[in-house]
């Protein structure tokens, strides 16, 4: 049920408003005062706000620039009297989905919320779609404020770009970014992950190659490099290029012309290149392993994205979407964080930076049958919480492994925690009896679990 959030400070109106929508089958949370309802946002989830304009105190333009700094996906109509319409032109380029005039009919509010609601849907799943591994770039604090105010500065260039930063900090969404913010928006980004390519494959995956040039390519193919002509090429993890193709990629870049692997024909390719590593790149050079040269060549803007660690204010506003979108997928609405939950995740370093955090919330959700969620983190990717393990009952969580074998991992963790007790074991997992039953059946068949 789509959750819709009205915000009029006249009762009458607000309380109409309210009933108009509860009856067009939506769930409603209605406030007098913008300031109430921005207090809200974070907890009620709404995929739509209706609001006035000209409201005592905050008013509705400051409401809807305050909620979309923090909640872009949120969709905003405002409420305006006819004599007001520079409102909500002020409104509409300040990211309203659209506006309705006061007076108007039921029908007309309806109609403008529920196509809200459809644009709604689609720029979400835009963004899910094109979501890397649950890493997206959210947040304002320290480091982030400058890191946005670079990228903004370098995407209307057409300087090689090289992004640097750990692994998880979202490294591929801030090229997406400096892409998506260019003039060669229109044109394709085409991505090459160096560091899962042998020298001989990576070749022919950048530069093309003809048939017959080495067994197997039967037939030509068309490289990376033309792929992006117009655009943008990403080199992921630039730095993991083994040497004997370094001197090939610096010609390019410096060329500006290559040849298909089994050609001779010189190609040129119109191509911005965007570069990213996770290593320490003067180390590396210092030991011979990276071309000193080409990595002058490579960063001409350099851009450092900052590691969670270091802008912990951020983590509320990633744990609140990761929570709204995975509960989404699963078709979970109502989730709500325990008390204490952000201290604990906020006391943590985060060595695998946001995609851990995204990570951790996944499997908590996952793991959880309960509204009332708790996730904690310590030590590397434990899972600590009163729908996981709880202090004393730790599992870890490694790289790698399975979900089954991490609920696995995390009800024989809790029975053994309990004493072999079924029902404090359901209880502490939230899970019913018949259900663990069923859990420890299966273990016992696969010689996993030889408890009573």
């Amino acid at each position: 049920m789509p959750r819709v959030m009205v915000v009029e400070d006249q009762r009458i109106m607000r309380e109409s408003l309210a009933q108009v929508l509860r009856e067009a089958e939506f769930e409603v949370f209605a406030y007098g005062r913008p300031e109430q309802a921005l207090a809200a946002v974070a907890a009620e989830h709404p995929d739509l706000i209706v609001t006035d304009v000209r409201m005592p105190g905050m008013t509705g333009l400051e409401l809807l620039e305050k909620v979309k700094a923090s909640f872009p996906f949120v969709e905003v109509v405002v409420m305006t009297a006819y004599g007001t319409v520079k409102d909500a032109v002020a409104a509409m380029k300040a990211g309203a989905f659209d506006y309705v005039l006061k007076p108007f009919e039921p029908e007309e509010l309806l109609l403008v919320t529920k196509k809200a609601l459809e644009h709604r849907g689609f720029v979400v799943q835009q963004e899910l779609r094109d979501r890397d591994n649950g890493t997206v770039l959210i947040g304002r604090e320290r480091g982030l404020s400058s890191l946005y105010a670079r990228i903004e500065q370098v995407a209307q260039t057409q300087s090689t770009v090289f992004i640097r930063g750990e692994s998880g900090v979202g490294k591929e969404v801030v090229a997406k970014l400096i892409h998506e913010l260019s003039p060669r928006r229109n044109k394709p980004l085409v991505k090459v992950n160096c560091a899962a390519l042998s020298a001989g494959l990576l070749e022919s995956e950048l530069f093309g190659h003809t048939k017959g040039a080495f067994t197997g390519a039967d037939r030509d193919r068309v490289g990376r490099f033309e792929l992006a002509d117009g655009g943008s090429l990403l080199l992921d993890e630039v730095t993991e290029i083994p040497q004997e193709l370094q001197a090939k990629l610096l010609r390019v870049l410096q060329e500006k012309e290559f040849e298909r692997v089994g050609s001779s024909e010189v190609r040129r390719a119109d191509v911005r290149i965007i570069a990213t590593s996770n290593r320490d790149v003067e180390g590396e050079v210092r030991k011979g392993k990276f071309r000193e040269d080409l990595y002058f060549r490579l960063a001409v803007v350099p851009v450092k994205v900052p590691a969670l660690r270091e802008h912990k204010e951020d983590i509320p506003e990633l744990v609140q979407y990761f929570v709204r979108n995975f509960a989404c997928d699963m078709g979970r609405r109502n989730i709500k964080l325990v008390p204490g939950t952000m201290e604990r995740l906020a006391a943590y370093d985060w060595p695998g930076n946001v995609r851990e955090l995204a990570n951790a919330v996944e499997r908590s959700l996952v793991l959880s049958t309960s509204d009332e969620l708790d996730i904690a983190v310590e030590g590397g990717a434990v899972l600590r919480g009163k729908d996981a393990v709880e202090p004393g009952g730790i599992y870890v969580v490694r790289e790698g492994m399975k979900m089954e074998e991490v609920e696995r991992g995390v009800i024989l963790a809790t029975l053994g925690r309990l004493g072999g007790h079924r029902k404090n074991t359901a209880d502490a997992l939230g899970v019913s009896e018949r259900a663990l039953r069923e859990k420890i059946k299966k273990y016992k068949e696969t010689g996993v679990y030889n408890g009573d």
